[in-house]
């Protein structure tokens, strides 16, 4: 009996998603619970499982649009895991006697010169292959029986008819019957174009929402980070030692970050519609301070909640957790919602300066930078010029709701947090 595989519900905001990919082929035999696809949503990419054990079967193809409560597939509980095992001791009568000798062998000259053919073309199977990669194999003159193919379940894509064409060309085109001289591989004018993500369709329509309900400005300022470097060094070992963690940047930044959010309680706040559909100011008692982190996907931002109550290592484990998360694709949607101000660090790439944009519905967005040694006065020698480890801060704002002044005594009391760390320590 046929059980259906069914697009389960994500969350309140999550209405479809795409079928990024099927992770079990049509025909193989699953067990229950085990992952057979992977739903790509606007928020986040998420596994499918097996409702039941049995033969899959699929009913919507990758890249495919599913809605939520959509039927994908199904799985045949009635096909055991037995019943492949006998399909394929079934072949064996036929392969035993395909391997034993024949009773007379032809004449050598009676043969007929052929050419070998690709595993897809012998077994009389079309090869699996994307649209796109059809169209350009066809146009190139290019056998798909004869590519293997690097997408899912050994599907051909148009980069696998590219290489065919560029190691075709490096080798010479003619056939070696032909007599002709090899040509040289000229410069490559492919081009390929894939569907954009739901998720990187959100952060795109989210950072446009930023730019044009935002009156946005940003401000700038830097800080010398000697005082937390030195910090660092000092206790980095006895911190990993007691906490089972290491002791980085992140967590002296949203601390600071939570006393300046707690001095200027207006830059924590959001600019919300009330009953009567005007505009009104939401203020929060608490600091969930979002975190920018890179994924193979795209830009996620995690929340960490209540930080204004979290210690060090409590921040760093949890910068640490969400990093990890995220690269395997493994964050939740409620780790994705809300929070009152985010961090980025475009430093971990190389960034020196940025101007940071506003995760709506939030009022600021603070944004790290690259440490670099620059030529600056000494802060306890006035006028004596030294080289210290600097770092750019820009703070970015919504200025309907947060004044230049206040943004920029914001960013300062930051900067005095990090170049003072004994301030985060008295919460001063």
């Amino acid at each position: 009996m046929p059980v259906d595989i069914v697009i389960p519900n994500v969350g309140e905001s999550v209405t479809s998603g795409v079928i990024a990919s099927w992770r079990r082929a049509e025909g193989d035999f699953v067990q229950r619970d085990e992952p057979v696809l992977d739903l790509e949503t606007d928020k986040i990419t998420m596994e499918v499982t097996a409702p039941a054990s049995g033969v899959l079967h699929h009913a919507a193809k990758e890249g495919d649009e599913v809605g939520i409560g959509a039927v994908v597939g199904t799985v045949d509980e009635s096909a055991k895991a037995e019943g492949a095992g006998a399909t394929k001791a079934e072949s064996k009568p036929a392969k035993t006697e395909a391997e034993a000798p024949p009773a007379k062998e032809p004449a050598p000259a009676a043969q007929p010169v052929a050419a070998t053919p690709a595993p897809a073309a012998a077994s009389g199977d079309r090869p699996r292959a994307t649209p796109l990669a059809e169209k350009m194999a066809q146009e190139l003159g290019v056998d798909l029986a004869r590519i293997v193919g690097t997408g899912a379940s050994g599907r051909i894509r148009e980069q696998d008819v590219l290489a065919a064409v560029q190691s075709r060309g490096a080798a010479g085109a003619p056939g070696p019957a032909s007599g002709e001289p090899a040509t040289v591989a000229g410069p490559s004018r492919g081009v390929t174009r894939e569907r954009m993500s739901p998720l990187r369709q959100r952060v795109a329509a989210r950072l446009v929402e930023a730019q044009h309900t935002a009156a946005m400005l940003t401000t700038f300022n830097e800080c010398d980070m000697t005082a937390v470097m030195e910090l660092r060094k000092r206790y980095k070992e006895s911190f990993e030692k007691k906490h089972g963690v290491g002791l980085g940047f992140m967590s002296f930044f949203v601390r600071a970050a939570v006393n300046a959010l707690r001095a200027f309680p207006l830059v924590n706040a959001s600019i919300v519609t009330d009953e009567d559909g005007k505009p009104g100011i939401e203020k929060h008692d608490y600091c969930d301070v979002a975190l920018a982190v890179a994924s193979p996907k795209g830009l996620v931002v995690p929340v960490v909640r209540n930080a204004e109550a979290l210690s060090f290592a409590q921040i760093e484990a949890k910068v640490k957790d969400f990093a990890a998360r995220a690269r395997e694709g493994k964050l939740e949607l409620s780790e994705l919602q809300g929070g009152t101000f985010t961090i980025t660090n475009g430093g971990v790439f190389g960034s020196l300066l940025s101007t940071p944009i506003l995760n709506p519905p939030q009022s600021a967005i603070l944004g790290m930078h690259a440490i670099r040694n620059r030529p600056v006065e000494h802060p306890d020698r006035p006028g004596e010029i030294a080289l210290r480890p600097m770092m750019y801060l820009a703070l970015s704002y919504d200025h309907r709701i947060v004044d230049g002044a206040e943004a920029v005594s914001f960013l300062v009391r930051i900067r005095e947090g990090i170049e003072r760390p004994e301030r985060l320590m008295l919460d001063l």
